[in-house]
């Protein structure tokens, strides 16, 4: 049958030949899924279950030159592109409507060097899957906070997480990526080639190619001291108070997030406690474990929890805790911005707002971004923020799309109570579609420079479908 209009960079229409579209489906190893395939609606589910786009067209890349192919079809035939890693990008922004979408979902391949302790991924893998792979050999790659999220828009991102204060940012532990550009070159970015096409793509996300391998430095991590300890919310303010002055001086071996939350009504939480509204820090310990009821003692000096499960666990056993909590197909709303300080004045509003919590799985989060991510300079890498305290994400989640505009609400009304007292930006991954002004104030003085290594890859913004970085537009011919 004949296919769709599919929608051009342009924003307009073309017609694609039946022919057309079968000699490009046929050139693939993978599949190419239209609207009529049974697998459609399948392939255009997205974590997030308040996206609903429906591409013209889904290219599944199967290897590289899959990837290559749907690249130079998409240049020249105009059409509008997305690229879709794991499909957890809170905007849908792995999809778009009427276009082509570029799925990596079966590119899963890792190896795990465990001489030089390094790790080849290709896109489609998950954070669960390179955990497991990496953990068989004691090692770990830094990462986020839930094993279901995609390596490409994670890392692309700068990635945060349990072992960020201790071993840096995701992409300071990237030492190289292979990518297909805009006009189909493969090529790899790395400290000694196409260097300023690596400076870009640690942080400033998919707009400069399609990454088809990262190469990741692993560190010796297997088990580690992690857990929650929770506090009635009556505590909150003596906790946040005391949070924001202890997480910053703590050993970088000692990470531990902040967290307004409605308690889950199941195990480990004693049933008490159910769905009760609480303030928490999950922790991660990563020093040696005969040393851990030390380096948790300031904890219990300044107040016994209400709740704490703590304890020796396999490092992929802590960041798959949440997994079951928040599974894919719930309605989400979220808000970011970094933070240097926690001003008393910041925490009441947190109090005021974090006490409306609208939903049993929304939240407020606070990550520390500091410890080995100061080490490298806001120069050095896209991600400009590395004097940032904290990375601040806003969280409404529920199942029920009856709910989508009360948890929307309630984020955005918690978000424009605290951005006054934010750095100004945001961590990429932790924005909606928030237009071109967040986007630059999420790079600061990196922007211009990302603009420049956009226009050298990416003239014509075939990578527009993301936290997009404009390219200069070409001067006249005179």
């Amino acid at each position: 049958m004949a296919a769709s209009a599919v929608k051009t960079i342009s924003n307009g229409k073309v017609t694609l030949e039946e022919s057309t579209v079968s000699e490009f489906g046929a050139s693939l190893r993978g599949e190419l899924i239209e609207p009529w395939h049974p697998a459609y609606d399948e392939a255009r589910t997205l974590y997030n279950a308040m996206i609903d786009k429906h591409p013209a067209l889904i290219a599944r890349c199967r290897d590289v030159a899959d990837v290559v192919t749907a690249v130079n079809f998409a240049r020249r035939n105009d059409l509008l592109l997305a690229v879709r890693g794991g499909g957890h990008n809170g905007p849908g922004l792995g999809l778009c409507d009427d276009g082509l979408v570029i799925d990596l979902s079966l590119m899963k391949g890792i190896r795990v060097d465990p001489t030089h302790r390094t790790v080849r991924v290709e896109p489609g893998c998950r954070w669960g899957d390179v955990d497991h792979a990496a953990h068989a050999f004691g090692l770990a790659v830094p990462s986020g906070a839930i094993s279901t999220t995609g390596v490409p828009g994670l890392t692309l991102g700068g990635g945060h997480g349990y072992l960020t204060r201790k071993y840096g940012l995701t992409i300071d532990n990237l030492l190289e990526a292979d990518l297909v550009l805009a006009d189909g070159r493969f090529v790899t970015a790395g400290p000694r080639e196409n260097e300023d096409l690596f400076w870009a793509i640690r942080g400033g996300g998919g707009n400069f190619g399609v990454v088809t391998s990262f190469l990741f430095r692993a560190h010796p991590v297997d088990a580690v001291y992690a857990g929650v300890t929770l506090w009635s919310f009556d505590k909150a303010r003596d906790v946040l108070r005391w949070y924001r002055d202890f997480s910053r001086q703590a050993p970088v071996d000692l990470y531990g997030f902040f967290a307004f939350l409605t308690v889950p009504p199941g195990p480990p939480f004693p049933r008490d406690l159910h769905l009760k509204k609480m303030c928490g820090i999950v922790w991660c310990y990563t020093g040696s474990l005969e040393d851990a009821e030390e380096a948790f003692e300031p904890v219990w000096n300044f107040a016994e929890p209400d709740f704490k499960h703590l304890g020796p666990m396999p490092f992929p056993s802590l960041n798959s805790m949440f997994d079951a909590l928040y599974p894919p197909g719930q309605q989400w709303y979220w808000k970011g911005d970094f933070v240097n300080e926690l001003s008393d004045e910041a925490i009441e509003l947190h109090l005021r707002h974090g006490a409306a919590l609208p939903t049993p799985q929304s939240t407020m989060h606070l990550y520390p971004v500091d410890g080995a991510v100061h080490e490298v300079a806001p120069g050095d890498t896209a991600w400009s923020y590395r004097d940032a305290a904290w990375s601040m994400v806003i969280v409404g989640v529920d199942p029920d799309p009856a709910n989508r505009v009360k948890i929307t609400t309630w984020a955005r009304d918690y978000w424009a109570a605290l951005h006054p007292y934010s750095a100004g930006g945001a961590y990429a991954n932790f924005m909606m579609e928030e237009g071109a002004e967040r986007v630059r104030a999420t790079y600061r003085d990196n922007y211009e420079r990302l603009v420049d290594i956009k226009t050298k890859y990416d003239p014509t913004n075939l990578f527009r479908v993301n936290q997009n970085i404009r390219p200069r537009e070409a001067a006249p011919v005179i």
